[in-house]
């Protein structure tokens, strides 16, 4: 059922091995890359306490020493202190420039870990075996890495791309529902963006992923990678086409700051929220029809997920902060915000013609209808 993806990009290219079990196999599959057999890993406390003795077995079997740190979970992990002290200790761990730093988790870990990499005498190779279903999709594969700053997400980093990936999907098992649909707020990205073929799919195998089967979790995260690094072959460091993987990330990000980075709102969360936003947007401008923005909200509802401002909980700040937070954003090229926005499912595109007023109408009916829903509680 393993199944490889493989991302083109000249002497720097990499496979990316999808399927159950690959943790038990990781010392074969990542021995050919090692200088020495010796890794140091970074992981998190939750993915530490569930997985990082399966992988120390998996790296044993082929005679690999692991030595391994684990930080706190959650987003909040993102930035300075924690990122110096991962720095720090593979320092203390002795790692050379020829040794491979392993990330062990999800997006978290992945972008912090591959930052890390990237900086540590002037750059070390690193793998990603990531662990939830949006790292496994998204954010382990390209070579984007960073930390967050308190301007914004994803502010301070680099692209380093991984030596290898290894997306083990019998690791999604152990994810809470929550996290499982986070992470498909990537995934259904990847049809609405470009491919409106794997969102029909999606729409009628997506039930059958969130309730495990094996095969269906391995097609979907086969198909969001391909999608991914055909893209990231043609636009390595997002000069074109590669921010059309930023569909549903400005307003995405700008939710994210505003709930404080917090449990409140996981990622894939505000990425689904965005989606939905952006498909409004676009029909607000005339770019596609209402019926796209309506079956968008359909079927993330059919899964059970979030599709609207009305579905994060606690006080968001008024649209036009909103706003401001969004001009913080990676994609504003000469103060100009870039927005992705729609034709149709499957056919995004990326521009800066997009005026304040009909963003922040936007905003205002998403935060009018949050408010009807809670005067009707």
């Amino acid at each position: 059922m393993v199944q490889s993806v493989h991302v083109s990009l000249g002497e720097r290219s990499y496979e990316v091995e999808i399927g159950p079990g690959l943790i038990d196999q990781a010392g074969a599959r990542i021995a050919r890359f090692l200088h020495r057999p010796r890794v140091a890993v970074v992981s998190d406390e939750t993915v530490a306490g569930l997985h990082l003795e399966a992988l120390r077995a998996g790296l044993a079997a082929e005679g690999i020493e692991m030595v391994a740190l684990a930080l706190p979970p959650g987003e909040a992990t993102k930035g300075w202190p924690q990122f110096s002290r991962t720095v720090e200790w593979l320092l203390d761990q002795k790692v050379e420039r020829k040794d491979v730093v392993v990330a062990f988790g999800g997006g978290v870990i992945g972008d912090l870990a591959g930052f890390a990499a990237a900086v540590l005498r002037r750059g070390v190779r690193f793998v990603q075996i990531p662990t939830s279903l949006l790292a496994q999709v998204d954010s382990s594969v390209g070579g984007k890495t960073g930390i967050n700053a308190p301007q914004g997400k994803n502010l301070i980093g680099a692209f380093h791309q991984p030596t290898h990936v290894l997306a083990d999907t019998a690791l999604l098992g152990s994810l809470t529902a929550r996290d499982f649909l986070a992470g498909y707020g990537e995934v259904v990205k990847y049809g609405l963006l470009g491919d409106a073929a794997f969102f029909a799919w999606l729409e009628e195998h997506g039930p059958e992923l969130a309730a495990g089967d094996m095969a269906a979790r391995v097609e979907a995260v086969r198909r969001s990678v391909q999608m991914k690094a055909d893209i990231v072959a043609r636009d390595e460091t997002e000069q074109g086409d590669r921010a059309l993987l930023n569909l549903g990330h400005t307003f995405c990000h700008a939710l994210e700051a505003a709930t404080g980075y917090s449990q409140r709102l996981l990622h894939g969360e505000g990425v689904a929220i965005g989606c939905a936003l952006a498909f409004e947007l676009s029909a607000r401008m005339g770019l596609c029809s209402q019926e796209c923005p309506s079956r968008v909200r359909a079927h993330l509802r059919e899964m059970g997920m979030k599709t609207d401002l009305a579905d994060i909980e606690g006080g968001l700040p008024p649209a036009k902060h909103l706003l401001e937070l969004m001009g913080q954003d990676k994609k504003v090229v000469d103060g100009r915000l870039r927005f992705i926005l729609a034709r149709d499912i499957g056919d995004a595109f990326v521009t800066a013609d997009v005026g304040k007023d009909v963003v922040l109408s936007v905003l205002s009916d998403a935060l009018a209808r949050r408010q009807d829903r809670c005067a009707s509680m």
